[in-house]
């Protein structure tokens, strides 16, 4: 489903990400580890089409992201860290206004708008929201927005970047159901610092660091290889110097 191949991308002097390759196929939950300025963003963004690589290539469901991006970000919903909202909208207004955005009139033939904008509205469970202002929402239902806009289109893939940032344990535990749910039907990225997070939702973990992927592996045996790591900065220190 996506063919990562030597993605490399630097800001000026600094290299952001190095020789970055991974293939995760069709209907996997995939975990994309790593600490704050890994590259795990500059990663995701150019898998979504968002950034360009200075050298390497992006294939998603076969299609070249660089050489035909519009066709290949049809296949992708992006869901980025801080969700694209604008808090004057009601959540109707906004789906409304991203399905036109999205032009999904023109490839959907299987169902309706209201069809299809209710349908991931009670996916997601905004249902009981829809007509109320984005801005007067909790956190977590702003994240459920962010979701809903990343499902519009009924995407193959969906890209995550720290999807549960910022909310409280009960809304964590809600977003973490909504992505299992999802994962369903579709090939998840999940791109977090939490390692927790990976090992309640995904069914595969890479690691990265200092812009190298330097594990990839089950949750389960990536933690019973690192026994005794007592904190996240352990746990990359010691991949690092096992990579």
């Amino acid at each position: 489903m996506i063919n990562v191949s030597g993605l490399t991308k630097s800001y000026g002097k600094n290299r952001g990400i190095n020789n970055i390759s991974m293939t995760i196929p069709e209907g996997e939950i995939v975990g994309f580890l790593g600490p704050n300025g890994a590259g795990k963003t500059t990663t995701m963004n150019i898998i979504t089409g968002y950034l360009t690589p200075d050298s390497g290539t992006v294939e998603v469901a076969g299609i070249d992201m660089i050489k035909e991006p519009q066709s290949a970000k049809l296949k992708i919903g992006y869901l980025p860290e801080q969700p694209p909202l604008y808090h004057s909208m009601t959540v109707k207004e906004y789906i409304d206004f991203v399905y036109e955005l999205k032009g999904v009139k023109k490839y959907m033939k299987t169902h309706s708008k209201q069809e299809h904008i209710s349908e991931v509205c009670e996916i997601i469970g905004l249902t009981d929201v829809y007509n109320r202002v984005i801005g007067h929402l909790s956190k977590g239902y702003k994240q459920r927005v962010g979701f809903a806009q990343a499902l519009i289109g009924d995407p193959e893939v969906l890209v995550l970047d720290e999807p549960t940032v910022g909310l409280d344990p009960r809304q964590i535990v809600e977003i973490r159901n909504v992505i299992k749910d999802m994962g369903k039907k579709r090939t998840i990225i999940l791109s977090t610092h939490i390692l927790p997070e990976v090992s309640a939702i995904c069914e595969r973990v890479l690691v990265i660091s200092n812009g190298v992927i330097v594990a990839d592996d089950k949750p389960e045996a990536l933690a019973d290889s690192l026994a005794g790591a007592s904190t996240l900065e352990d746990i990359f220190l010691r991949l690092t110097e096992e990579a």
